[in-house]
């Protein structure tokens, strides 16, 4: 009777499940996780609905991309000039108790860059100049996992795989022979390192990444339909065929095959 009586009073003391703070994401399989890493976290509160929208990956209005406020600033050392954008993160929060929030993690996409500051050690006010691992987070999801008066806060993070809703998004932009293509809603490890594009007339020309997660090429594909070739930095490859009709324009969004994920 006492050792059951113990096991009752040790599983009440147990910390609660892990919570996620994610609109389009969600909990990683266990498949598709790197390891926990330590690192630093801030956050910002948007004071006007313009801060929601840039950002160095290129995404623009973040609600209407789908990121919402899951959504992460890199310091130079883990934003890899650009080639990181899209990808995933979980953090939590550790080595606080007076400001962590037991039991919980977030699951963030890498949308911005947190420039370093080099006015200052990266002890002090430079929290984001090289050798530092920084998150800066909307104070929306950075509430999710300490609270607010923190400040800068021990973490921990780990790279996850991706999981979207829907298929992965092309917008077509540009003008004459010039195409400027913003890939977004990436699944599976997110980040892109090449792609290629397809005319209905043309065999596969490769595009070069403009910025972030805008790619590029000079080419006359007007009244041709267009298809994409998408290879993520873990070299998955997807092939999406005439995702836009050969009666396109420049602003319009299409969609075309997803990565799977495990």
């Amino acid at each position: 009777m006492q050792l059951f009586l113990l096991l009752l009073l040790l599983a009440a003391l147990s910390p609660p499940a892990t919570s996620h703070y994610s609109s389009s994401t969600s909990s990683p399989s266990s498949s598709s996780v790197s390891e926990w890493r330590p690192a630093r976290a801030t956050y910002y509160a948007a004071t006007n609905p313009r801060d929601l929208v840039g950002g160095a990956c290129g995404y623009g209005d973040l609600v209407k991309s789908g990121y919402g406020m899951s959504t992460v600033g890199l310091s130079e050392t883990l934003f890899e000039r650009g080639q990181i954008c899209s990808a995933c993160f979980e953090l939590r929060c550790v080595d606080d108790l007076r400001w962590c929030i037991p039991g919980t993690s977030i699951i963030v996409t890498a949308t911005n860059f947190c420039a370093p500051n080099y006015g200052f050690d990266p002890d002090g006010g430079g929290h984001c100049n090289p050798p530092n691992m920084h998150f800066v987070l909307p104070i929306e999801a950075f509430e999710k996992i300490a609270i607010w008066k923190a400040g800068n806060m021990p973490v921990q993070y780990r790279r996850i795989n991706c999981r979207k809703e829907g298929s992965i998004r092309f917008t077509v932009d540009g003008g004459g022979i010039f195409i400027s293509v913003l890939i977004t809603n990436v699944a599976g490890s997110g980040d892109i390192s090449a792609v290629k594009i397809k005319g209905s007339r043309t065999g596969w020309l490769p595009m070069g990444r403009n910025w972030g997660q805008n790619w590029h090429i000079n080419a006359d594909l007007k009244n041709q339909a267009l298809s994409f070739e998408v290879t993520s930095s873990d070299k998955s490859t997807v092939t999406a065929y005439n995702v836009a009709p050969r009666n396109w324009d420049y602003g319009q969004t299409f969609e075309g095959k997803q990565f799977e994920t495990p």
